[in-house]
């Protein structure tokens, strides 16, 4: 269950003074698509960062995220993975079942889109990264595997691809588990060893302690430590490999 309180009270608001924040729609695979989409008021060339919501869809936590990447000076960008039945529902509780219907391969490729929508942005420098979280951590991963526009990579706590997809992978990685995430865990040892085999640049990071959703601040297995050490890394990431 959200915490309300916490879901009413973002980080930092849609009405940021620092910041043009936009409700758009890009074209995906399987149409439009929409998303979140925020970037600094000044005009100025800036590298983008796709943000990759969880089973929940695109709910205000998620376009809070957005909004903190933005802030750091990168044009954001969260997709709606719902886009092709209308869009994530006011009502939370049926999301995950929805979003286990969505096709995807089309999914996937509407997230490739999205890379691709930020790379071509009169605003953009051309890098683009991306993060994910739970199920968006999945699909991160499958975007890393399937984007050739892509620079960067930092799901948090997502699904790992296939072992012979990973040498497809082209971009550096920053990885983030929780200590104890058994399920999602259970697929690290593979993924490293198929990172080796390819000789892949990677940082993978386990946060003791820390449950999975552990950087969700409106989830009861919220982990104010974890989250912030994990945010520090993934900003630190994206502004080394996409601001070079």
């Amino acid at each position: 269950m959200l915490n309300s309180t916490k879901e009413s009270n973002p980080i930092i608001s849609q009405n940021d003074p620092h910041l043009i924040v936009q409700d758009i729609k890009y074209p995906g695979q399987t149409g439009d698509v929409k998303a979140h989409f925020a970037r600094p008021k000044e005009n100025v060339k800036l590298a983008g960062v796709v943000v990759i919501h969880e089973n929940r869809g695109l709910v205000p936590h998620i376009k809070d995220v957005t909004r903190r990447v933005a802030l750091e000076g990168f044009l954001a960008l969260a997709p709606d993975a719902l886009s092709p039945t209308g869009g994530t529902p006011q009502d939370s509780a049926d999301v995950p079942s929805l979003i286990q219907k969505l096709d995807r391969d089309s999914t996937i490729k509407n997230f490739v889109a999205a890379v691709k929508y930020l790379k071509t942005h009169p605003q953009s420098t051309g890098k683009v990264g991306i993060t994910g979280f739970c199920w968006g951590g999945g699909m991160a991963n499958q975007v890393a595997v399937n984007s050739p526009d892509l620079n960067a990579a930092a799901p948090f706590y997502g699904m790992q691809p296939a072992v012979e997809d990973v040498p497809k992978i082209k971009v550096p990685l920053l990885l983030h588990y929780a200590g104890l995430d058994e399920r999602i865990n259970q697929g690290i040892s593979a993924y490293e060893e198929a990172l080796k085999k390819a000789h892949m640049e990677y940082n993978l990071y386990i946060y003791e302690g820390a449950e999975h959703a552990f950087f969700n601040d409106t989830s009861p297995r919220y982990n104010e430590k974890a989250a912030k050490v994990a945010w520090e890394r993934t900003i630190s990431f994206f502004k080394d490999k996409l601001k070079t």
